[in-house]
């Protein structure tokens, strides 16, 4: 592939729902191009920017990937995104580096939730869109219907600039409403022809709203408008380019992916509408700088690190500095990618977008520049991860793999974490949603560590209500030197957060002085064992007052053992209950689903604290529920809101567990202690 500048270059984002044809509009406008010569198919697993194992096996794209074409001496960088919102971190990455997104809708389904994400993620990176409705050669495939849905949630800035001939089986073609041209046929060989009667007063009341959207862009073609003056045809698409770029104007095209029909006339819009990346401030006479937006570990090269240039020209063999992390990296070999294909550059200019093998600790987000430029490109926003799950290694050597390969797929993709709670004991990986982790599982699987999965534990504590005096005394003979330590302790309730305190209140040395820091290492060492389920007990204060030694048979040992003693009768008297953790948590959906998500929300003990409109037509619901009812939140919430909300959520403190709860939570742990020793 050869070199272009960046007024040649177009970066354009390919989103939408998942199903929706995203990847097979990639392997066609791949085909139409010249760049494969065979149409692979998702459902065969051959597509070019499906190649990653998991993708293939499961018929859904997984991963971000490359397809560059070259048309009419343009590159478009074609990044092909997944559908499936668990990856929706995939299409961030995306956005982050285009300067437009192509959303794909399926004529069929009409505006599905992946494509209002993806509409979300483009507007807040600033960036034009554009629409292009696939599958026109479907069943229920009708051009009013998708333009009434794409209205309905979209706006009536976006706007067709093709009118569809025909439908479903009878679709054959499009009409170029800007220079009234009909291109029928599919594949590379299409023929251009007058636009056929039965669409001309479609076309016309099209080109119309056209008129009106380039007219509003340009101050010179409104005042020629509002007089009575149509445009002409390049007068029109000079206002529509401007009308794309200040995101005033969505068109809309049509076509069907794996028919082929309509993809040659989607690549003139692509050129002819998307900015380039000079348009966007791409200037090779700059200092170098690019920014890493995806993280891969290749089989056969390792590290895979993609880039998009922002300014001046990147060279193979470079020292280059890491300004997010404030160190030097040596850069090899540079490639071009095409789905996993690749093609060694010597360059990479401003504007366009590559690869590079084995760097060392450069990862996504980063910015990396010539030395001594330190230059700092803003980074890119992930998602944090709403869903987890625990994970368990089934052999030691499985365990020993486990911590690098985790750490290998953190690296990769930044919406996936993963942590030891040292509570529970348990690793706790964590993304967005199930089919994520299920992802993450069976990559772990290929990194040679196989886990299987468990609930994660809810770190539960135990604490007292009322205050209770007790005594500890541990005596024991044994023939020889005996055992006895003997003390009395007062302990009472602390508030929410008070942890653990112990008072020294011994006077007239009933207990002999170095024996009190053992009473209370041994209340300590009790804290971690609860008398109910076992869990940490919280928010106490032990009061040491009085006791008793023997000049021989007591020793430090004893002492903490009487503590132990003190410590269950003191758990048991002052009337010992459980603590469940509470969870702050924030809920944007739209209107509509208040309702449910309240009442959801009610159903899972929580207690609603708040509503606030946040726009759009959505509102902001603040609420704390208890940890163990907002662990599959993320399932839930994706089932009540159709995929249309979105949820965080924060540890807010320690609540009592309801009674009729407490002996569920009392005999499960029970149950677990057994089956784990």
């Amino acid at each position: 592939m050869k070199r272009y500048s960046a007024n040649a270059i177009r970066n354009v984002a390919l989103a939408g729902h998942q199903g929706s044809g995203k990847t097979s509009l990639a392997e066609a406008l791949l085909f139409d191009t010249g760049a494969i010569d065979r149409l692979g198919r998702v459902d065969e697993g051959t597509a070019k920017t499906d190649f990653d194992p998991d993708e293939a096996r499961r018929r859904i794209s997984i991963n971000l990937a490359l397809a560059p074409v070259e048309w009419r001496e343009h590159k478009i960088n074609v990044l092909d995104t997944p559908g499936y919102l668990d990856f929706v971190g995939e299409v961030g990455s995306a956005m982050r580096v285009a300067e437009a997104a192509l959303l794909v809708i399926a004529a069929p389904a009409g505006v599905e939730v992946g494509a209002e994400a993806a509409w979300e993620l483009a507007s807040e990176c600033k960036i034009p869109k554009l629409i292009f409705v696939n599958k026109m050669d479907r069943e229920n495939a009708d051009y009013n219907r998708v333009m009434e849905s794409i209205r309905g949630v979209f706006g009536a800035r976006c706007v067709p600039i093709q009118v569809p001939i025909g439908a479903e089986r009878s679709f054959r073609g499009v009409v170029d409403i800007l220079h009234g041209v009909a291109y029928t046929g599919s594949g590379k060989e299409i023929e251009r022809g007058p636009v056929p009667v039965d669409c001309a007063g479609l076309v016309n009341e099209c080109r119309e709203s056209v008129m009106e959207c380039a007219a509003e862009a340009d101050d010179e073609l409104l005042e020629k408008y509002l007089g009575g003056e149509p445009l002409t045809d390049e007068e029109l698409t000079r206002g529509l380019i401007q009308a794309v770029k200040n995101g005033g104007t969505v068109p809309v095209l049509f076509g069907s992916a794996t028919a082929n029909i309509g993809i040659q006339p989607l690549l003139d819009a692509l050129v002819q509408l998307v900015p380039s990346a000079a348009d966007a401030g791409a200037d090779e006479s700059k200092p170098m700088a690019t920014l890493v937006f995806k993280t891969i570990s290749d089989p056969y090269v390792g590290k895979l690190t993609y880039y998009r240039v922002y300014q001046g020209v990147l060279h193979g063999g470079s020292d280059l500095h890491n300004t997010a992390r404030e160190h030097d990296e040596r850069v090899g070999q540079l490639f071009t990618l095409r789905g996993k294909q690749q093609e060694p550059v010597t360059e990479v200019p401003a504007g366009d977008i590559a690869a590079v093998a084995k760097l060392g600790v450069t990862g996504t987000g980063d910015t990396l520049c010539d030395r001594g430029s330190h230059i700092r490109l803003p980074g890119i926003e992930f998602p944090q991860p709403s869903y987890s799950k625990a994970i368990v290694a089934h052999t030691k050597a499985d365990e020993d793999k486990m911590g690098p390969a985790l750490s290998r797929l953190a690296e990769e993709d930044p919406t996936f974490k993963f942590h030891r709670d040292p509570e529970t004991g348990q690793t706790v990986i964590s993304g967005q949603g199930d089919t994520h982790l299920s992802v993450v599982i069976e990559r772990l699987k290929r990194l040679g560590a196989t886990v299987h999965e468990e609930p994660v534990k809810i770190p539960y504590r135990e604490t007292i209500q009322h205050a209770a005096r007790v005594q500890g005394r541990h005596k024991k003979q044994t023939g020889g030197r005996g055992q006895f330590g003997d003390c009395w302790v007062k302990f009472e309730p602390l508030p929410r957060g008070g942890g653990y305190e112990f008072v020294d209140a011994i006077v007239g040395g009933s207990i002999p002085r170095q024996y009190i820091p053992a009473v209370d290492r041994g209340l300590q060492e009790s804290l971690d064992h609860g008398i109910l389920g076992g869990f940490r007990v919280v928010d106490l204060k032990a009061t040491c007052d009085d006791g008793s030694s023997h000049d021989v048979d007591s020793s430090e040992m004893a002492f903490r053992q009487a503590a132990h003693l003190a410590f269950r009768a003191g758990m048991e008297k002052a009337g010992a209950v459980l603590l469940e953790p509470m969870m702050s948590v924030e809920v944007e959906v739209p209107e509509h689903y208040m309702g449910d998500i309240i009442s959801d929300m009610n159903t899972k003990r929580g207690r609603i604290l708040g509503m606030e409109p946040v726009g759009h037509g959505k509102q902001l619901i603040r609420a704390v529920a208890p940890m163990a009812e907002v662990q599959s939140y993320a399932i839930d919430l994706r089932s009540i809101a159709r995929g249309r909300g979105r949820f965080k959520t924060e540890f807010s403190h320690y609540e009592e567990v309801p009674g009729h709860l407490t002996q569920q939570i009392v005999e499960k742990a029970k149950k677990d202690r057994e089956e784990h020793g």
